[in-house]
C-alpha cells in the first residue's frame, strides 16, 4: 500500500516492518484490527491499520460503516508510544526511537 502524507511518499512494500499487533479477532469480526509499524530507508515512522466497522479504520457514509485500511505517518514519540499501548518491545532496529527510552 502507497499514500503521500505531508509530501512524503509511504509505501508498505519497500519499508520495513518493525512490530505488529492485532487484537486476535477473526475477519469477518466487526472489531478485527491488524495495526504493523513500520520504518523507511530515511527513518520514518508510519502505521498501516486495518480492521472492521467498529474500529477506528472504519470509514461510512453516514448510513452504512465498512471495515478500511490505511496509512498514518508517525513521530518517533508517537511510535513509541504505539509500542507501549500493546506492550511491545523497541526493536533494535529503530535508532529515532531507541534514543527516546531512558533507563529507569
Amino acid at each position: 500500500m502507497k499514500q503521500i502524507i505531508g509530501g512524503k511518499q509511504y509505501n508498505t512494500d519497500t519499508a520495513q516492518d518493525v512490530a505488529n499487533w492485532n487484537n486476535g479477532l477473526g475477519y469477518s469480526d466487526f472489531r478485527n484490527t491488524d495495526e504493523t509499524l513500520y520504518r523507511t530507508k530515511n527513518g520514518n515512522y508510519f502505521l498501516h491499520g486495518e480492521g472492521g466497522a467498529m474500529t477506528r479504520w472504519s470509514e461510512g457514509n453516514g448510513n452504512t460503516t465498512w471495515g478500511s485500511s490505511r496509512l498514518i505517518a508517525l513521530t518517533p514519540q508517537e511510535a513509541l508510544e504505539w509500542l507501549e499501548q500493546h506492550n511491545l518491545d523497541v526493536p533494535d532496529n529503530c535508532p529515532e526511537i531507541i534514543n527516546l527510552v531512558i533507563e529507569a
